[in-house]
């Protein structure tokens, strides 16, 4: 990276390809530590309620591994629980009301979407003369399909960052921590889709590998066969694997990007200490 976290003792703006390195490189400086508590969070997805609260407080847990790394003042694993336990359900109402928002918003422009699609497949049809009906559904399936991508990944943005404040900031809670990152992020939102982007396509091999190819091959099985089941199984394992591989990538991008938004919103007002190595430089 060119950008130096440390230099002067204040935080630089990074770029996009910066922002996207600088997780790379906590993922792999921190393996063993991530890929164990990513481990232990998708466990616990597996218990209602109470476990997926354990999952939302494991991701903003590593989060705050890596925020103390960026600023050079480092954690450790049970330190970093001792701030983050006692705001266990807050993680929950932070992820479950960004999940509820997106599901809400994803079925609002969804159906927008195929409105709009229809008509302008209808005015085309009746101009060109083609059949109204097969222009309205292609037309009204690339509208919706446009549509709900930009507006996800909008709002998506606006969010990425919610649970970072509660897992990394002193009394505040899981509200406050919504409306925190929905200001940072209203200034950098084409930005952070860019870096949602990139992201995305740095773990696509792995998710790829892992999750699609072997739900490619359930289509083409026929259900309740026992080849069916076994290849299913597969599946759901490959999917969890996946999940425990990329989460730590994600959580530490979330940790570089917040850093990066305090930076720009706040005036650099986060101050450092010397860098102990050059990791990061």
């Amino acid at each position: 990276m060119s950008e130096n976290f440390g230099s002067s003792g204040q935080i630089q703006p990074l770029s996009i390809g910066n922002v996207v390195s600088a997780a790379v490189k906590l993922y792999r400086s921190h393996l063993k530590t991530y890929l164990n508590l990513a481990a232990i969070a998708h466990l616990w997805v597996l218990v209602p309620v109470y476990g997926w609260a354990k999952y939302a407080a494991i991701s903003g847990l590593i989060s705050r591994l890596a925020f103390g790394e960026l600023i050079y003042q480092p954690e450790g694993v049970q330190t970093a629980r001792s701030h983050i336990n006692p705001r266990l359900w807050s993680f929950l109402r932070v992820a479950f009301q960004v999940g509820i928002s997106l599901l809400i918003i994803y079925i609002g422009l969804a159906i927008v979407g195929g409105v709009l699609g229809a008509l302008i497949g209808g005015v085309l049809g009746g101009i060109f003369g083609v059949s109204t009906g097969i222009t309205a559904i292609i037309i009204g399936g690339i509208v919706t399909v446009v549509l709900v991508l930009l507006g996800l990944t909008w709002f998506y943005s606006r969010w990425i960052v919610a649970e970072v404040p509660l897992a990394v900031e002193e009394n505040i809670n899981g509200g406050e921590s919504l409306a925190r990152s929905w200001e940072l992020t209203k200034a950098s939102v084409f930005r952070i889709q860019g870096i949602v982007l990139v992201g995305f396509i740095v773990t696509l091999p792995l998710v790829f590998v892992l999750n699609y190819i072997p739900s490619l091959f359930l289509i083409r099985l026929e259900p309740g066969t026992a080849i069916y089941s076994i290849v299913n199984l597969i599946s759901v394992i490959g999917s969890l694997i996946g999940g425990v591989l990329v989460m730590p990538f994600w959580q530490a991008l979330k940790a570089v990007l917040y850093l990066d938004l305090r930076s720009r919103r706040e005036g650099l007002g986060l101050q450092l200490r010397e860098p102990p190595s050059q990791d990061f430089r």
